[in-house]
């Protein structure tokens, strides 16, 4: 080997070794970073001269793990928006063991009615009954007050995520340009690579994406469900949200706004293009999973309003007078049965926050004065009314013949299941999603590893020294010669 070619090879070595130490320098100053790959060195001989070429910095991604993590977590929020809907209402309408259930309402009341009965002419057992109807009533609108409260959330949520989404694409797609850009004047886009990576994280937990390498270091993205979210240009998500949700507006009849793609309709249902994430979540919390929650609740107010808007029961109520529980105080019209749990009152006659002459739950509620305070036939009616056997039918309870006790417990034990197979999704999401992280991982920064790495890089370096040094000296002999 001549000289001119130890000197190449030196410096070429020294060259490529103080690019390895910074590139192991990043990795450990970045070890714990949110986001950031793992760089290596890629090295090569030199075709054209002597010694070694530095090719370029690598990010360590495995597109496959990349991938799969990314389809776990996409799960992961998704369940978890399910699970935290189902466990407000949980809350909502409570436990069996919960003394201010709609269930533990309902049993106070049907006892309050059993020691009315017995002292009719007791005034204030009267005034219990009267609260105890107005507690049962308050349970059941509270519930389905608090449930339009999240399925208000979920429009709220759809919106805001929509914005996220677009700002995102518009992300990427910037820096698909200035990747584009920078490596055709050949500079390194590793950083520019993790932050579009960063970008994408974020679309894909609201809507799954698929990632597809384009030339010069761009990258399509795609729904899993099969909408085009960017090739090129970023596409353009549009959602009307309302201030406030009601029971009867949907996205069906058109008063709930359903989700556009560049100006076309898609469809947002557990199988349409925004399928798996949080997005698909909340559109199917607002549209499926709170409307049936809502037709349970409605169909449990409206069996307990029939079941005292009787005039056979009360014979002192005309055939279109409020009975003892009303729809916001008027006759309840079973053609209007949408809300009615939301707008479910106790009769003000009778409702100590009312008029307060609880007589009238003892001689009618529409009696011209007081009665015999010993007859209790109408509360022993009331007593009766609760125990009969109705046929009820709603989306999530069927079609069941029960008294009023049963279709309380029904409910309760529907949503209490359907919040237990929630959390088991969840907890099923959870664990594919950490096992998946875990083998992202693996393959992040080990600073072990690092040290280790250095430690070769100094030895590599200080031997390439050593090749200068006696170049240095053979020229200097050379030229005493």
């Amino acid at each position: 080997m001549s000289i001119t070619s130890a000197f190449n090879s030196a410096m070429t070595g020294l060259t490529a070794a103080g690019r390895a130490s910074s590139v192991v320098s990043e990795n450990l100053a970045n070890a714990m970073t949110p986001g950031y790959a793992k760089r290596s060195l890629t090295l090569t001989s030199s075709a054209s001269t002597i010694g070694v070429k530095v090719v370029g910095i690598d990010r360590n991604i495995d597109p496959a793990i990349q991938s799969g993590r990314r389809t776990t977590e996409a799960e992961l929020g998704n369940a978890q928006v399910q699970s935290d809907f189902y466990a407000k209402l949980t809350r909502l309408v409570g436990s069996a063991s919960d003394p201010f259930s709609i269930t533990s309402r309902l049993t106070n009341f049907d006892s309050s009615l059993i020691e009315s009965i017995s002292r009719p002419d007791s005034g204030p057992r009267l005034n219990d009954l009267a609260l105890q109807a107005e507690a049962l009533a308050e349970s059941i609108s509270d519930a389905a007050e608090g449930l339009r409260n999240a399925r208000t959330a979920s429009e709220g949520a759809i919106d805001t995520q929509v914005d996220i989404v677009n700002q995102g694409l518009q992300d990427v797609h910037k820096l698909n340009a200035r990747i584009m850009i920078s490596q055709a004047g050949g500079m390194n886009t590793a950083a520019l690579q993790d932050q579009r990576a960063q970008a994408i994280d974020a679309i894909n937990e609201i809507i799954p994406v698929t990632m597809i390498q384009r030339d010069n270091g761009q990258v399509a993205l795609f729904s899993e469900g099969g909408a085009i979210l960017l090739d090129g240009l970023p596409a353009e998500l549009s959602f009307d949200s309302v201030p406030d949700t009601m029971p009867h507006m949907t996205q069906a009849n058109g008063l709930l706004s359903g989700l556009e793609i560049n100006g076309i309709p898609v469809d947002t249902g557990p199988g349409g293009a925004i399928k798996g994430g949080t997005l698909a979540a909340h559109f199917e919390v607002r549209d499926t999973i709170s409307v049936e929650a809502q037709e349970d609740l409605d169909a449990m107010a409206s069996d307990l309003i029939l079941r005292f808007q009787d005039t056979s029961l009360d014979t002192t109520l005309g055939a279109t007078d409020p009975g003892l529980f009303t729809d916001d105080g008027n006759f309840f019209d079973v053609l209007n049965i949408a809300g009615i749990s939301n707008r479910l009152t106790l009769n003000d006659k009778v409702s100590m926050d009312g008029q307060g002459e609880t007589w009238r739950l003892r001689d009618g509620l529409n009696a011209a004065a007081v009665g015999n305070a010993g007859d209790a036939s109408v509360l022993q009616g009331y007593a009766d009314a609760l125990g009969s056997l109705r046929t009820v039918s709603s989306a999530g309870l069927g079609t069941t013949t029960v008294n009023a006790a049963t279709l309380s417990a029904n409910l309760l034990s529907h949503f209490s299941q359907t919040g237990h197979a929630a959390d088991q999704a969840l907890s099923f999401a959870s664990a594919s999603y950490s096992a998946m992280s875990q083998l992202e991982l693996a393959q992040a920064v080990d600073s072990d590893e690092e040290l280790q790495n250095l430690m070769l890089i100094e030895q590599a370096y200080a031997a390439n020294a050593k090749v200068l040094t006696v170049v240095d000296e053979l020229m200097d002999t050379l030229l005493r010669i």
